[in-house]
């Protein structure tokens, strides 16, 4: 089976920190996670600072420029470039406050479910 999904017309995910439109969600894939992010100024993407115990994610960068802390380095991923999260890795991805317009990211990963374990970067 196919599908050919325009993000714009999926709802936005309720009570999230940015814009988040759940492409698997609505192609209804078992296997991936698929979804556009948009952060405005001052927003990120995960609830929180995290990591997953087996999920590979990626962000692919479409406009703006994406930001994702670890506990290592800050990584400044500009448009057209890929951020990439092995397992175990802990990492934040946002739009600093400062920035002068929204970031747009595809963020995909597998497993599709792999519950985000809390990172305190103060340890």
């Amino acid at each position: 089976m196919y599908h050919q999904i325009d993000p714009d017309e999926i709802d936005a995910t309720p009570d999230y920190p940015c814009d988040r439109r759940a492409v698997s969600d609505q192609a209804d894939t078992s296997l991936l996670h698929l979804a556009r992010y948009t952060m405005a100024p001052g927003e990120q993407l995960p609830r929180v600072y995290h990591a997953h115990r087996q999920r590979e994610e990626a962000f692919v960068v479409l406009s703006g420029t994406l930001h994702v802390e670890t506990p290592d380095e800050e990584f400044v991923v500009p448009e057209g470039e890929v951020f990439v999260a092995e397992p175990e890795s802990p990492h934040r991805a946002y739009n600093p406050a400062e920035a002068d317009g929204d970031v747009t990211v595809m963020g995909t990963g597998a497993p599709k479910t792999d519950p985000a374990i809390p990172y305190d970067d103060a340890e």
